[in-house]
């Protein structure tokens, strides 16, 4: 068969896709990869796959109702001229816009995958701005253009087909619930060895609503009881983004002793492996946290929200703690928890190694993807 696979972001095509594209092609299938924020050296690495790099032009952000509609209709062009079995599209904008395109291409089977419902679905602790308001009423009203010319809509929790279909009586073909996207899990070796200080690591954009500022007021109040605790975030900041983490407030937490903060490393698995327990305190609408994943496959104990998504990777009290969003206080009596029960890491990190053996291992995820997709 001939699949077409429609992303945004090259990097994040070929670093998240890159199991299922080598499965198709292992299955003698051709994939045709569309990207429309590339490098030349992002294209090389998809040819390197014996996969077909294709660029298209779609803007990632905000709403432009003309643009759009041309790019769609350049978009249906590309694709009609490749004469695909399958078109494939994650992420809200290529779902949209992708999706119209296969239908005007005549593609005869079209998929979608919604890895969560992004930004301005996510609820806000002072209330969603007037701006936000309004991207998600025109993102609600494509999504009951487009997604009912789906043949099939896969989501990754169960949360979101409530939230976004049931609520806003969008009707679609078929659903699925895929669970994360998987890991390569040969990528994160389990560990059982532990440091000897207690040490809690955060791993995400340094987000308002990726749980940055619960984290370290929750740090805060750990310190003050135990100081020899240690705190680690990896991520960077995003400056265009509202309540983000300032580069002040940053360094104020660095120099503060609060934080160890190594800035940007290639080596995500090693500071995992060199912590005791993976903390996301995020209130994002997320698919599956891939971050809380990765924690999960090395052996970690996790403390994260109970909001959809990131409930699908504890089970509260075996793995790890689902704790209320919003709640510094509430995340640090779990982190003491740990401190003054350290039996308890070793145990609750081998029961989420397990949960991701069963869970998030690519092979597996792929399997249930590749007969979603019917190839």
């Amino acid at each position: 068969m001939r699949v077409v696979i429609i992303g945004t972001i090259a990097s994040s095509l070929y670093g998240f896709r890159l199991d299922l594209i080598n499965e198709l092609i292992a299955k003698g299938h051709q994939v045709f990869a569309f990207t429309c924020e590339y490098s030349a050296d992002d294209l090389n690495k998809i040819k390197a796959l014996d996969a077909t790099p294709v660029t298209y032009q779609l803007e990632r952000g905000g709403l432009n109702p003309l643009a759009d509609m041309k790019a769609t209709y350049a978009l249906a062009k590309k694709i009609k001229d490749i004469a695909p079995d399958i078109v494939f599209s994650y992420f809200a904008k290529p779902v949209i816009f992708g999706t119209l395109a296969a239908k005007l291409a005549k593609v005869p089977k079209v998929i979608g995958m919604l890895e969560g419902l992004g930004y301005s679905f996510t609820e806000q602790p002072e209330g969603i701005a007037k701006k936000t308001a309004m991207i998600k009423a025109a993102q609600v009203l494509l999504y009951k253009v487009a997604l009912p010319q789906l043949d099939t809509l896969i989501f990754l929790n169960p949360d979101d087909p409530k939230d976004l279909l049931d609520k806003y009586h969008i009707k679609v073909n078929q659903v699925k619930i895929l669970g994360g996207i998987g890991l390569n899990l040969e990528n994160y070796s389990y560990s059982d060895q532990f440091p000897n200080c207690p040490t809690f690591i955060f791993i995400a954009r340094l987000l308002a609503e990726k749980g940055i500022h619960d984290y370290l007021a929750a740090a805060k109040i750990v310190q003050k009881q135990y100081p020899d605790a240690k705190f680690t975030v990896l991520g960077s900041i995003d400056k265009e983004a509202q309540g983000a983490l300032t580069e002040d407030e940053l360094q104020n937490v660095i120099s503060s002793g609060i934080i160890t903060y190594p800035g940007h490393v290639d080596n995500v698995a090693d500071w995992i492996a060199d912590s005791s327990v993976f903390v996301l305190p995020s209130y994002y609408r997320e698919g599956v946290p891939r971050s809380t994943q990765e924690a999960m496959a090395i052996g970690r104990p996790i403390i994260t929200t109970d909001v959809p998504g990131c409930r699908e990777t504890v089970v509260d009290g075996e793995n790890g703690f689902l704790v209320a969003k919003w709640n510094p206080q509430a995340i640090a009596d779990k982190m003491i928890y740990f401190i003054e029960n350290p039996e308890q890491i070793q145990k609750m990190g081998e029961v989420s190694y397990q949960m991701a053996q069963d869970k998030f291992d690519a092979r597996k995820v792929n399997a249930r993807l590749l007969a979603i997709m019917g190839v």
